[in-house]
């Protein structure tokens, strides 16, 4: 099988395993593939090694042979001299003739006088060493054949022996290595198991983000938390929405109900205008004049209600710097005329707010008319002006009943009247309190009824500086 048909094959069988199968084969063969590329460097280097001791030895014989036939020695004597440990020595004569020397299995090739050939093999040699000898012979040395040969087989066995243990060892400690390396994906894969079955709470908290599973981890714990945040908005969005359609139902509800005294009201006047037309004058005044206060009611009512929608919606808003102070100023004069026996005290120093003036003497004035509505004819209704911190706060205390803790929240929905404080005759809609508590939000304030010792007190909050 070709290389690129293995590695198909590798392919195709890594892909239908785990991660952890597919990590270890793909490692596996990395290390093989090293081991096979040093295998060949080391055999080509070895080879090459023994290659340049042969000659090294060739070379040394060489010159022995050299300066023994300096010193007159020749014939078989010369041979034996040089002759062994992996070193071959002949002695040719001029025809090519083996005089002495080891025995080989053919005749050395080559005319008389030229290079020698190799024993067996044809054609000059880089590991043969020539000596000339004064008496017209020769002397080839070579080395033993198949020397290098033996020692690199020996290598090669060696090295694919040592090569297979490696291999399994590096494969077990892939296995054991691995499978705690991908631990935190099984822990991944538990948690989101736990998560399905309904266990939304729980989180990998990786101890270390500066790794690819841990910056996984990290990821997949933001995922986690981003999708509870949308479930949760979700949820949020959903009972908000049955929330809102709750209270415009009840809105509607009221509203009809609120309406329809008015309205049949204004329609029996009618009517009795209609079938006396020539009545008592007097008595015709008087139903006019009920039905132009009931009309006057029922458009109030509608106006209120318009007005309430408009600024839930978005109304834009003429914000400017104004004094909160001079404001309930204003309209504790505008009160004080209306109510000649009733007593508005404003107390504080100049409190600056970035507000729509109109808006907020409009709030102020359904404060206002609140407490006139609660106080003894005769009572004192007191204005506090402060600051605290970024906003400014106005508290309106009056001396009527108080309004009980269970109801602070309740009298800012629309159309509530307290039963123990409020009657049809002398309260109004019930829209003065939710107006004012739009408005007040709209400014990115806010409006709500706090503790106090006597009477009722309703704060309003609102931001000193510009937002953003």
């Amino acid at each position: 099988m070709t290389a690129a048909g293995a590695a198909d094959v590798a392919r195709r069988w890594t892909a239908a395993r785990s991660l952890r199968a597919r990590v270890t084969v793909l490692v596996l063969l990395v290390v093989a593939v090293a081991l096979v590329v040093i295998g060949v460097a080391v055999d080509l280097s070895l080879d090459a090694q023994l290659r340049r001791d042969q000659q090294s030895r060739l070379d040394d014989r060489a010159a022995r042979a050299g300066l023994l036939v300096a010193g007159g020695t020749t014939g078989p004597a010369l041979v034996d001299a040089v002759d062994g440990q992996g070193i071959r020595a002949e002695l040719l004569d001029a025809a090519g003739t083996r005089i002495a020397g080891t025995a080989d299995d053919g005749p050395r090739g080559g005319p008389p006088g030229g290079p020698p050939g190799g024993r067996g093999r044809p054609g000059p040699r880089d590991l043969d060493r020539v000596v000339a000898v004064p008496d017209g012979t020769r002397l080839v040395l070579d080395t033993e054949p198949g020397e290098n040969d033996a020692v690199l087989a020996r290598l090669r066995v060696v090295m694919a022996g040592v090569g297979a243990v490696g291999l399994a060892v590096v494969a077990v400690a892939l296995l054991g290595g691995v499978r705690v390396a991908l631990r935190p994906l099984d822990a991944m894969a538990a948690l989101a198991r736990d998560i399905a079955a309904g266990d939304r709470g729980r989180r990998l908290h990786p101890e270390r983000t500066d790794t690819e599973l841990g910056r996984t981890a990290a990821a997949f714990d933001a995922m986690l938390d981003e999708l509870e945040s949308a479930q949760a908005r979700a949820e949020h969005a959903a009972a908000e929405a049955q929330r809102s359609e709750a209270r415009t139902r009840r809105f509607l509800s009221d509203a009809a109900h609120e309406l329809r005294t008015p309205i049949t009201g204004v329609q029996t006047l009618a009517e009795s205008l209609v079938r006396h037309p020539d009545g008592d004058l007097e008595r015709r005044e008087r139903l006019a004049t009920t039905l132009v206060r009931e009309t006057r009611r029922a458009g109030a009512l509608v106006a209120d209600m318009l007005e309430l929608a408009r600024i839930e919606d978005g109304t834009p808003l003429d914000r400017r710097e104004v004094d909160l102070a001079a404001l309930a100023a204003a309209e504790a004069d505008r009160v004080a005329l209306l109510a000649p026996g009733l007593t508005v005290r404003v107390d504080g120093t100049p409190t600056p707010v970035h507000a729509d003036p109109g808006r907020i003497a409009q709030v102020l004035a359904n404060l206002l008319e609140n407490a006139r509505r609660h106080s003894p004819p005769e009572g004192t209704v007191r204005i506090a002006v402060s600051r605290d911190g970024p906003r400014a706060v106005l508290d309106v205390v009056d001396e009527g009943p108080g309004i009980p803790a269970a109801d602070r929240e309740r009298v800012f929905d629309r159309l509530v009247r307290l039963d123990d404080a409020r009657t049809r005759d002398a309260g109004g809609a019930g829209l003065g309190l939710p107006i004012a508590r739009a408005l007040a939000r709209a400014h990115g304030g806010d409006l709500r009824a706090v503790d106090t010792e006597q009477g009722a007190r309703l704060r309003l909050t609102l931001p000193v500086h510009p937002a953003g």
